[in-house]
């Protein structure tokens, strides 16, 4: 049974398959699956290692709380042959009174799990694919809206591409230009989204990011002054980086067809327009997009995916990304 997100809500079924891109809208929308409108469900959140603690639980429920048991499996897409048969028969003889919603986000489609999951009748699969830029900036302006905020047109565009489908990125800075705003309703420019993005040290992170375009090692320095001493947020160095080799990676795309104009038509502005020619330089197409993967699987483990520190992960990213520069050499 296919669902679309918007048919998620109120839950009507007993299991929920989500799968698809789009990580931060399918979290959101599993969370609201997991919830219980009368507050009465007993919750529980595990990764797909930890699957027999569902049905533990379920049995014993009403012992501590709630009558019903909402479970949450945070990473199906990583099962293995076991607990992949382990997942496909609690769905078959899922417990009274239980509700399950399994996340898969970015499974590849020719898995064994996904086949399974969307071809059985009793589960309720949702897929999420990752919005267009076009899309993510549309999302980004109803937000906007709803809270009251305005941003220029050019300020806007700025956080739509730094954030770029980070939805729960977005929904914090968000929050925070509220502080900036400070109710007065007034348009504000690049100068206030620029100092919201990096607030703590926006100079030092985008030297930081300089580096890692550069492929010099002292991005390692740069990056323990910014998360030791000026305490940015792991989330802020994240979305920096993307942005970067985003940027390195349109503006290659661009050269080949028109190098003259190819800043112009990466939308590229400010320092940008000379920096990010320069540092593409020292990069293949190929080496971007392994790159951008390598920046993707840490924001899946910053948000939640991972048991390492949230620093940890940005260092082990930016050693990542200087040992693949070395190796190239």
């Amino acid at each position: 049974m296919k669902l679309t997100p918007d048919r998620l809500i109120p839950a009507k079924h007993a299991c929920y398959y989500l799968h698809g891109e789009d990580r931060d809208a399918l979290f959101e929308s599993a969370e609201s699956l997991l919830a219980s409108p009368e507050g009465e469900a007993q919750t529980i959140r595990v990764d797909i290692s930890e699957i027999n603690r569902i049905e533990l639980e379920s049995k014993h429920q009403g012992l501590f709380g709630g009558t019903r048991c909402h479970a949450l499996i945070r990473n199906a897409e990583s099962a293995n042959p076991k607990q992949m048969n382990q997942l496909l028969q609690l769905v078959d003889h899922l417990p009274l009174d239980t509700r399950l919603v399994i996340c898969a986000a970015g499974i590849e489609s020719r898995k064994a799990l996904h086949k399974k999951m969307i071809g059985l009748a009793q589960v309720a699969s949702c897929q999420f694919p990752r919005p267009t830029s076009a899309q993510f900036q549309t999302w980004l302006r109803e937000q906007l809206e709803k809270s009251g905020l305005k941003l220029n047109a050019e300020a806007e565009m700025m956080l739509a591409e730094k954030l770029d489908g980070m939805r729960q990125a977005a929904r914090q800075a968000i929050e925070r230009l509220k502080l900036f705003d400070g109710g007065l309703g007034e348009k504000m420019g690049v100068d206030v989204v620029g100092d919201l993005l990096g607030e703590r040290s926006p100079a030092e992170l985008a030297d930081y990011c300089r580096a890692i375009a550069s492929r010099e090692n002292s991005a390692i320095s740069i990056l323990h002054r910014l998360l030791g001493d000026q305490k940015v947020a792991e989330v802020q160095v994240l979305s920096w980086l993307q942005m970067r080799f985003q940027n390195m990676l349109l503006y290659l795309w661009h050269a080949q067809e028109n190098p003259r104009d190819a800043a112009f038509r990466a939308k590229l502005f400010g320092d940008m327009r000379q920096q990010v020619p320069q540092e593409s330089r020292h990069w293949q197409p190929n080496e971007l997009m392994r790159a951008l993967a390598l920046i993707a699987e840490a924001e899946i483990k910053l948000k939640g995916a991972s048991v390492e520190d949230k620093p940890v992960v940005i260092e082990r990213l930016t050693l990542d990304l200087l040992k693949a520069a070395s190796e190239s050499i």
